[in-house]
């Protein structure tokens, strides 16, 4: 028939060179469970798997801690959190993997443990969804298995456990299923795919990582698109037109379904967007920051080249990631081009993959990403291009697979082989001379010089130990070249050389520390604030040189850019978050390099808008550099779970969490700060309310009214629930300003009536009050939340009815029809259909 007339027929696996071993998936699922365990294995005796470096440690483990614990004591998930930066949404704010399925393992495991377990399974998956992804492509057994192997235990797969980003392996290891569903959707037909892929687009979504998810996204639209109007390397024709717009609307339509399935997370996130310190996008420094170095794509194959963790010398500041993909890998991927092959469709379009994501990791170094950064939504909200190298070790994958399969069907030149091991060798001699050394210090700047030479030796060792994997490859194709292995034998010793090449890199990124009680154990300092009667927030600030080896967790890198306080149910005026409020910030001046932050605490308008009453530091009062009298010191010196001796400190004014104020006026924005900061002003005596408040104000009079004397006694302060009882009746005109920041969602009620709530003082809660008021409450909600959560609910119940739904009429296509004595007729249901009820080609 001729092509365009017929549509194709279903793809399957072209005959393989070696057959299958019986149950092939659950064989291939036991390598990948032991390779991950060779990585995680002391996870088994309860240790905690967290850089004590990375943004798990920082503030990734007091997120989750803090929803576990609201979930097991039966408060649904928390939507505010009061313990970083004036308080921040918690849901709309974003902080992490609240509504992924994770969130599960640690409702029933200590969040640790949980947390753990989340990054140990999410590597074998990447493995597992990778292997049955080559598999539907038509890979036999060890090509897949190997493939598998090599995304999954590559730098920047099971390397994400080291800078604790768990979103971006999450996403990572969604990627191949997310293909596979394609693949099975848009090239089969298969009915259950489209439900399918609507749920796994929907746990992209709530990851949460929104960029990898995009590059997830625009993989699987080009893969779409490449199997919808190419032929099946398997053979067969390319599907017709109708027949394959048809199926790209139903995968456009699944996307699409899935990503409104992530409600939940962002319908939230969207009404908090013109509140975060990135509204409008950050620009195109911002973007490209953390763009890949061009010469750190040696570490491909050298991953000593710009030095591990803490030899690290290269131009980013931060390099808690592996991009090692794997000296055994990277040869195997090579054996994927040369004569052609039934599968050169598929190796073109995953190398051109592979160089458009190349490019595009290298950000601000190529001009290419200038043209990713006009036209790709989104992009100027991003920055670090260079986690796009998740996608360019997935294709170094697939390329591998296909070379094992060219390898065990005897496709192998033995100079290509020879030229390989040329090149290890003379790289390791480069290296053993000085010669890559030389090229590195070219490279790094003269701060860094000293960084480069001490990891001299570490980069000879690593060149010699790529080499070495290059020729045990190379033995293995040799000996099977010349008759000496059976195929399965050799395919075999191909998936345990790259499995040990890639561990003996990846385990030193798989750091271990002990379980959280001991990790962020509380001191006398920090044992003080928790007993204190009313709410008091505490500014955690190195005043001197911290003696630690590793990050305080309470000091953080000296201004308090840390969680430790808020893992204690502290509230500090600083934190670790980087979605806070924006306003927040400006009213703080923090980051300190964009501001003057810490200097701001000797401001008394600053330390009573912020309920300010604590100073936690690490050196004794005489030695204080900035002005701050009146201190004392209420607890310490003490010796923090850092190791740092720290002191409390106690300011001398009386800086309530709330106080009630005689007068509320409007006044612009751009007056109000330096009003605020202006040490004439009383911030006791007026409160200076947004214009657009609903809030009942007065004119503004030619002298401000002296205090009310009104004290709120706190009696009650939790996530989203805050108490005040005035002890004497508030005056007409009144109004109570709440040290905790202002978003929509407060809601108030006075003495049991609904209340005016509004933005007062730049940043914070404004109450307005009945002439007699005695009793305020406040209770934070999101309607937002509430709307995004049944949308979210809706998808999931769509999405999983159309993937049962799906399995049954697949189920139904496949059985034979019957005739009317309940035999078997002769027109069997399954050979002259597609799946979708299309006829095929004969």
């Amino acid at each position: 028939m001729p092509r365009s007339t017929a549509p194709a027929k279903p793809s399957a696996p072209t005959a393989s060179v070696l057959p299958a071993p019986r149950f092939a998936t659950a064989w291939a699922a036991l390598v990948y469970a032991v390779a991950t365990l060779a990585l995680g294995y002391p996870a088994l005796a309860g240790k905690f798997l967290v850089n004590p470096n990375s943004d798990q440690y920082i503030v990734g483990y007091a997120f989750r801690e803090f929803a576990a614990h609201s979930l097991k004591g039966g408060h649904g998930f928390p939507l505010w959190n009061p313990y970083l930066f004036g308080g921040v949404p918690y849901v709309a704010g974003m902080a992490g993997d609240i509504f992924y399925p994770t969130f599960l393992l640690r409702l029933l495991l200590p969040a640790d443990v949980g947390m753990t377990w989340g990054f140990i399974i999410h590597v074998f998956f990447a493995g597992l969804f990778t292997y049955l992804f080559l598999r539907a492509l038509g890979l036999g057994f060890w090509g897949a298995l190997v493939g598998g192997l090599a995304y999954m235990m590559g730098g920047n797969v099971a390397g994400l456990v080291s800078p604790g980003h768990d979103g971006k392996l999450f996403v990572s290891a969604l990627l191949p299923l997310a293909l596979l569903l394609v693949h099975r959707g848009v090239r089969d037909g298969r009915a259950w795919a489209w439900g399918g892929l609507a749920i796994t687009v929907t746990l992209g979504v709530l990851s949460p990582h929104p960029q990898l998810l995009q590059y997830l996204l625009l993989v699987c639209g080009a893969y779409a698109l490449f199997i919808a109007l190419s032929a099946p390397s398997s053979g067969g024709t390319a599907l017709l037109k109708p027949l394959a717009i048809r199926r790209l609307v139903f995968a456009g339509t699944a996307i699409a379904l899935g990503l409104l399935g992530g409600a939940v997370q962002f319908a939230p996130l969207l009404e908090y967007t013109p509140w975060s310190p990135r509204a409008g996008g950050a620009g195109w420094e911002h973007a490209i920051s953390y763009s890949m170095p061009p010469e750190e794509m040696i570490n491909f194959y050298l991953p000593h080249f710009s030095g591990i963790l803490r030899s690290y010398w290269g131009r980013n500041g931060i390099h808690l990631h592996s991009e090692y993909i794997g000296a055994a890998v990277l040869l195997l991927a090579g054996l994927a081009f040369g004569t052609p092959s039934p599968r050169r469709r598929t190796v073109w379009f995953w190398t051109g993959t592979l160089v458009v994501a190349t490019l595009w990791a290298l950000g601000g170094y190529t001009p290419f990403f200038r043209l990713v950064y006009a036209i790709v939504p989104g992009t100027d909200y991003f920055r670090a291009p260079s986690t796009m190298l998740y996608v360019v070790s997935f294709c170094v994958a697939v390329l591998a697979g296909v070379g094992v399969e060219r390898a065990l069907a005897g496709l192998v030149r033995p100079r290509y082989l020879i030229a390989w091991v040329g090149a290890g060798l003379a790289l390791a001699l480069l290296a053993t001379t000085g010669g890559l050394t030389n090229l590195a210090m070219t490279f790094a700047s003269p701060q860094s010089l000293d960084r480069v030479d001490a990891n001299a030796a570490a980069l000879t060792g690593g060149a010699w130990r790529s080499f070495l994997f290059v020729a045990a490859i190379a033995g293995v194709l040799f000996a099977l070249i010349r008759g000496a292995l059976p195929a399965r034998t050799a395919g075999a010793l191909l998936a345990v050389v790259v499995a040990l090449d890639l561990w003996t890199v990846e385990r030193l990124y798989w750091q271990f520390s002990p379980r959280a009680d001991a990790l962020y154990a509380s001191d006398a300092a920090v044992d003080y604030l928790k007993r204190i009667p009313q709410p008091g927030r505490v500014a955690p600030i190195a005043l001197g040189n911290m003696t630690s080896t590793t990050r305080d967790t309470y000091l953080g890198s000296g201004e308090g850019k840390s969680s430790g306080f808020m893992i204690q149910r502290v509230r500090s005026v600083v934190g670790y978050h980087g979605n806070e409020l924006g306003r927040y910030d400006q009213l703080v001046g923090w980051p300190s390099e964009e501001g003057d932050w810490p200097n701001r605490i000797t401001s008394p308008n600053l330390r009573r808008l912020t309920n300010l009453r604590y100073l936690y530091t690490n050196v004794p009062q005489a030695q204080v550099p900035v002005p701050l009298a009146g201190v004392r010191l209420v607890a310490g010196p003490a010796r923090n779970v850092a190791g740092n001796t720290v002191y409390l400190y106690e300011f001398p004014e009386d800086n309530p969490a709330a106080w009630v104020v005689p007068l509320a006026i409007k006044v612009p924005d751009d007056q109000v700060l330096g009003t605020l900061f202006d040490q004439r002003f009383d911030v006791r005596r007026a409160a200076l309310f947004d214009p657009q408040t609903e809030v009942a104000t007065q004119p503004v009079p030619p002298s401000l009214p002296e205090p009310t004397g009104v004290s709120a006694r706190v009696t009650r302060w939790e996530p989203g629930y805050i108490s005040f009882a005035l002890d004497r009746p508030a005056p007409a005109g009144a109004a109570l300003v709440v040290s905790e920041n202002y978003y929509p969602g407060w809601v108030a009620t006075v003495d049991g009536k609904p209340a005016a709530v509004g933005r007062a003082d730049y940043v914070l809660i404004g109450v307005g009050l009945p002439a007699g008021a005695r009793q305020v409450d406040l209770t934070f909600t999101s309607p937002r939340y509430q709307m995004g959560k049944m949308i979210t609910l809706a998808v999931l119940a769509i999405a999983l009815l159309a993937l049962v739904g799906g399995v049954v009429l697949e189920r139904r296509r496949r059985e034979p029809p019957r005739d009317a004595a309940g035999g078997v007729g002769r027109a069997g249901g399954a050979a002259g259909s597609a799946p979708d009820g299309e006829r095929v080609a004969s």
